[in-house]
């Protein structure tokens, strides 16, 4: 995971580790950069809810305090074994590999702590690197206690009005858990430029995300620099379902490192959405201004493309008549 550096992407930087100027300007992972990477940083949805049951259950416990039903501490269990499947088993030759950990984010509300449990029943104790809660993470916040008709109004205004932007009365919109998960990004690169993701050189290093399935598809929108309406596309997680950014031979994350395209399709990603992941998961990297440019056709309906003979024949048309005026 980790590269010798080179002067073209990096130089020492404060206490003496090495400082890539394209990898701080874009947040992606330059060739030749030395700077260690998690092999994968892997989203997980906690497991099915009281809530998710019995949307009554809102009315009289707090969200944050909503428990996991039997059901959801199975998928939790369920999701760990499938977890522990993917990061223990990629070593080159395709068999185990005997140097991965694991480190865990998880939010603070006690359905994503049950879940965390569940999962870490399948990992043995040394290859757990550490776990943190994580309020940045958290649920998108709804209000305080939830009157079931009441919210049930209010999700059919959103629907209306637009998931991204439609804030709930005392509550957030997910523009507003963008900014948070955007301010948690920053706090995990310094993680990652710190070290403390990694016990050693040698050890592949794997970056699981407990949370809900509002704030993982935000968490994907800033990462990957989907639009607003490319988050609109997207569909929810279900209970314990997890994806898989895997890091790919040219320094960047995909989806499709482990994911087939059909489920990406499955997901709501456009087209050109999955065309991105296909050109992340190569070994081709693209210039920073070119990978600004993935999405541009989103932006514009037509360009001003004309041939350059075509311009010079209007300037000495100009000048022409000009000189006719004179």
């Amino acid at each position: 995971m980790s590269s010798s550096s080179s002067p073209e992407t990096a130089a020492e930087g404060v206490g003496g580790k090495d400082y890539c100027a394209f990898c701080e300007m874009t947040k992606q992972h330059a060739t030749g950069c030395s700077r260690r990477l998690p092999k994968r940083i892997i989203l997980v949805r906690h497991g099915e809810s009281q809530g998710n049951l019995d949307m009554s259950a809102y009315s009289t416990t707090p969200d944050y305090r909503i428990p996991l039903t039997p059901r959801g501490v199975e998928q939790a269990r369920a999701a760990g074994r499938g977890i522990l499947d993917v990061v223990s088993s990629s070593s080159p030759e395709g068999g185990p590999d005997p140097n991965w950990k694991v480190y865990f984010y998880v939010s603070p509300y006690e359905r994503t702590r049950a879940t965390l449990r569940g999962i870490g029943a399948a990992f043995p104790r040394d290859r757990v690197i550490g776990a943190r809660e994580e309020c940045r993470v958290r649920e998108q916040d709804f209000g305080n206690f939830q009157v079931e008709e009441r919210m049930r109004a209010i999700k059919e205004t959103r629907e209306r009005f637009g998931r991204f932007f439609f804030r709930f009365p005392e509550g957030e919109s997910a523009a507003d858990v963008f900014d948070r998960v955007a301010s948690f990004l920053e706090s995990l690169w310094r993680d990652i430029d710190n070290g403390r993701l990694d016990q050693t050189t040698s050890c592949e290093t794997n970056l699981v995300i407990v949370s809900h399935g509002l704030t993982s598809r935000v968490f994907m929108m800033k990462w990957f620099k989907w639009t607003v309406e490319q988050f609109e596309r997207l569909n929810n997680f279900e209970n314990c379902e997890f994806r898989v950014m895997q890091l790919g031979p040219g320094g960047e994350y995909s989806l499709l490192m482990h994911h087939t395209k059909e489920e990406l399709e499955d997901w709501g990603l456009s087209p050109e959405m999955i065309t991105d992941q296909q050109w992340r998961a190569s070994a081709n990297r693209r210039s920073w201004s070119e990978e600004c440019s993935s999405f541009i056709a989103t932006f514009f309906d037509n360009w001003n493309d004309r041939p350059e003979d075509e311009d010079c024949q209007e300037e000495d048309d100009g000048a022409e008549i000009k000189s006719l005026e004179e």
